[in-house]
């Protein structure tokens, strides 16, 4: 390895000359909007300049900016932890467990497999070619932009990241607006540890954001609402630009009459209420068999008290809604339908009680669209065959969970239902294994990433055939003559 070679495996990529990181400030401090797109386009030339130098092709410098990141992490959790608390009251649990120690572990995965991902992958060769051999190399894209989401505004910002630094990329980071003093932390976090040649972030709101789909990518990551990623879709058509979009639906949790209630009811009031109920994954629904709600019912309401006390509204466990509009949506839903347990709102610090929500069906707000809050509906049905119908009868949701003891039912609900991934008597859980890839279909989503799925996703897998020279049939040659006859026998000896 040459000197440089050796300085670019010991340190982050660093240069001299700095353009000063985007930031969302007030209108007195903004840059005028013209002012931001040229930086914009600034940003973007510079980043496919560097991406051209062929720095991010070697394997050591990409290994170097793994470390740097996660180095770096470890000395801004404290302020990672400060900004969540500041955005949502997130207990330090909860920010540590799915945000900050989730990534960690995406990082300490592909940091440990990365030599073995970059190896061009052999495949089986075809007689046709012989004498040739064939690979597939994983090739970076080039310039990929990020957009992430509000509710684990960390996360899922870095865990796609990583992915793509992974690959070779160069990455422009667009943090949710709606969660400011986590944003603001990600981009000092950010700036202080590459420079903007290499990863950047652009912080603001809508109008940043249109400014940053003008431009030209050689992918664009996405996670937030359907409609949103309807208009990142449309953007990135522009320019053929290939997308991932990670979005959410009305994911169900399904309990059989078989299935262990009192575990069932701790699983699915843990996943449903974690970050108060604002997860894309979170059982956004419950279909339960009749003749076990009541029970479930009374389990769920018990180990909402066990977890947040009498009184959820001190527990130093139990987050906040992000905002004083979505606080409104959601203390909307309970207008319809019986609350069984919970209901109680707070404006003034956005605080939305776990709530159970019984007697309601699907033409109520609350089952109109994914609720991403504490708000729990249940709705009861009387067999499996049932529940399987609800679930196709609406849009392919991005997670399912069923709960039950036999085998056979949950075959039948796998085999019978189509949504983006899920567990097995258990919810979320399927998040924590980087092994496992995630994402949607349909309304839900396109396109999966974690792990070394991240890897993929962020690389064209580019298809060589290296042939020999030392023999050279005539056959496939004109000019043809009879050789028709002879060609189909030969495929079909194939």
């Amino acid at each position: 390895m040459t000197s440089q070679g050796t300085w670019l495996a010991e340190r982050p990529f660093r240069t001299k000359q700095r353009l000063m990181p985007y930031t969302h400030t007030t209108p007195a401090t903004a840059p005028a909007p013209d002012d931001s797109q040229q930086r914009i386009q600034q940003l973007v030339r510079r980043q496919r300049a560097f991406f051209a130098t062929g720095k991010t092709l070697d394997t050591g410098f990409r290994i170097s900016q793994l470390r740097a990141l996660q180095q770096a992490i470890r000395r801004h959790e404290q302020a990672l932890f400060d900004a969540m608390y500041a955005d949502f009251r997130k207990p330090a649990f909860e920010s540590f467990s799915t945000e900050i120690g989730f990534v960690e572990l995406e990082l300490k995965l592909t940091l440990k497999k990365l030599q073995d991902w970059v190896k061009p992958r052999k495949v089986k060769e075809t007689i046709i070619n012989f004498p040739a051999r064939s690979r597939i190399h994983a090739s970076p894209y080039g310039i990929a932009m990020i957009i992430g989401p509000w509710n684990y505004p960390f996360n899922l910002l870095m865990a796609p990241l990583i992915g793509a630094m992974a690959a070779g990329n160069c990455v422009l980071l667009k943090p949710s607006e709606i969660a400011p003093h986590t944003s603001a932390a990600i981009a000092k976090l950010i700036s202080e540890t590459f420079d903007e040649d290499y990863i950047a972030v652009a912080e603001g709101g809508v109008d940043v954001t249109r400014q940053l789909l003008a431009q030209r990518y050689d992918y664009i990551f996405f996670t937030g609402s359907t409609r949103v990623g309807q208009i990142v879709m449309k953007a990135a058509a522009e320019h053929l630009t290939p997308v991932t979009l990670e979005l959410g639906g009305k994911s169900p949790a399904i309990v059989a009459e078989d299935a262990d209630l009192a575990l069932a009811a701790r699983r699915i009031v843990w996943g449903k209420f974690m970050n108060a109920g604002q997860t894309c994954v979170a059982p956004d629904y419950i279909l339960v068999q009749e003749q076990v709600k009541e029970e479930l019912v009374q389990q769920m309401a018990k180990c909402i008290r066990q977890f947040y006390g009498d009184a959820p509204q001190e527990s130093p466990d139990y987050a906040r809604i992000i905002n004083d509009g979505h606080f409104d949506r959601l203390s909307a839903y309970l207008q319809h339908g019986t609350i069984r347990t919970g209901g109680q709102t707070d404006s003034a610090s956005r605080y939305i009680a776990p709530t159970l929500l019984d007697q309601v069906n699907w033409e109520h707000p609350v089952m109109q669209e994914e609720i991403f809050g504490p708000i729990l509906p249940i709705l009861p049905i009387t067999t499996l065959q049932e529940a399987i119908g609800v679930v196709n009868a609406h849009e392919k949701p991005l997670a399912l969970y069923f709960f039950s003891s036999s085998h056979e039912k949950q075959e039948a609900v796998l085999r019978s239902t189509q949504f983006g991934g899920g567990c097995i008597n258990d919810t979320i859980s399927h998040l924590a294994n980087p092994n496992l890839p995630f994402g949607g279909v349909g309304a839900s989503g396109m396109g999966s990433y974690h792990g070394k799925s991240s890897f993929d996703l962020f690389s064209h897998q580019k298809s060589i055939l290296q042939r020999g020279t030392w023999l050279d049939l005539p056959l496939r040659y004109p000019p043809y003559r009879n050789r028709l006859q002879m060609l189909r026998r030969f495929f079909h000896w194939l």
